[in-house]
């Protein structure tokens, strides 16, 4: 693992853009971000990567948003700022209705057209494109790289101030104990749960997804086994800022974890083929409320059953052809 490591290791700042158009070729990129009720922060992402590495530099060929059941104006907004926007229920239409960020991700590839795609979430705040140059980077000049996942500092602000690496709660006290014990090789990975990385599409179309976030656990899980340790690397992407959870919410994050390594777990006969785990999660709150004034502990149950889309290239001749989107400068072209 440390010798993985130090060899597959690299910041962003070691893939300056003119390098990579120039060992790009006839390659395409594709950037895809998912995005549920993101008004506040997508267009301000979609805007950076047009202007520096769409319009000023053609290292991007394609921007996707992909709208995943959005209330408030999230489309409308990132198609303003200049990304194409395609609908998860439009790109998933006749299959099983999925929930959750990894169905997004899943129609996002789904409508990509580039041969490397890299996905980016979209509540990121002061977003730099070397968040996108670091993660196509090592995939545009390294033929033996299929995978690169983003790792980064994350600060977590509280009333009292800021942490500096107080982010990433569930890597710490869930996922990273759990690849340690059952998946040591991928013991390197700074940011396993990172919502930043990029990959082969050929590659990435092999992968289920599932549908929670155990999605990100479970990529890295099936590409060790698909392509091995030396064919993934990580990217220092510097600082990343967002919109933080609270303690219940990343409750339900761990549990959806921890069903997914079962699962993966059973898949390899590490555990018993039999045992089907509770899909509930309890979990409490201080009660006195106005609905419930005379209870100090009000109990909430959730459902945190998680589901996979088969591989993109399991069911590819059964997908529906991207809708016509709409330019940003006026006019139509073909998805």
């Amino acid at each position: 693992m440390e010798a993985w490591a130090t060899y597959r290791t690299t910041s962003a700042e070691d893939w300056p853009v003119r390098r990579l158009l120039l060992a790009k070729g006839d390659s395409k990129v594709s950037v895809v971000l998912p995005a549920h009720n993101e008004e506040a922060t997508v267009g301000a992402i979609v805007s950076t990567i047009r202007e520096h590495l769409m319009d000023r530099v053609p290292l991007v060929d394609e921007l996707l948003v992909v709208d995943s059941r959005s209330t408030d104006r999230t489309a409308q907004v990132a198609r303003a700022a200049g990304a194409e926007v395609v609908s998860q229920d439009a790109m998933t239409r006749g299959l099983p209705r999925l929930v959750g960020k990894g169905d997004a991700l899943w129609a996002g590839l789904a409508a990509a057209g580039g041969d490397v795609v890299a996905f980016v979430d979209a509540d990121l705040r002061e977003f730099r494109p070397h968040f996108v140059t670091g993660l196509v980077g090592p995939l545009l000049t390294d033929p033996s790289v299929e995978f690169v996942k983003g790792f980064y500092h994350r600060p977590l602000l509280s009333a009292t101030g800021v942490e500096a690496d107080g982010g990433g709660r569930v890597t710490e006290l869930t996922a990273r104990p759990l690849l340690n014990l059952f998946w040591p090789e991928l013991a390197g990975f700074v940011q396993p749960l990172a919502g930043e990385y990029a990959g082969r599409r050929d590659v990435l179309e092999q992968l289920p997804f599932v549908s929670g976030y155990g999605v990100e656990t479970a990529m890295l899980i099936d590409l060790l086994e698909l392509v091995g340790l030396d064919a993934l690397a990580q990217v220092d992407l510097g600082e990343r800022k967002h919109r933080h959870q609270d303690t219940a919410a990343l409750g339900r994050m761990s549990a959806q974890i921890l069903l997914t390594v079962w699962g993966r777990l059973q898949r390899r006969g590490w555990a018993s083929p039999g045992a089907v785990p509770t899909p509930l999660l309890t979990q409490f709150r201080r009660g006195g409320s106005d609905v419930l004034p005379n209870l100090e502990r009000e109990i909430l149950v959730s459902d945190v059953s998680i589901e996979e889309r088969p591989p993109l290239a399991e069911l590819r001749a059964r997908l529906p052809r991207r809708p016509v989107a709409a330019c940003p400068g006026g006019g139509d072209r073909a998805g």
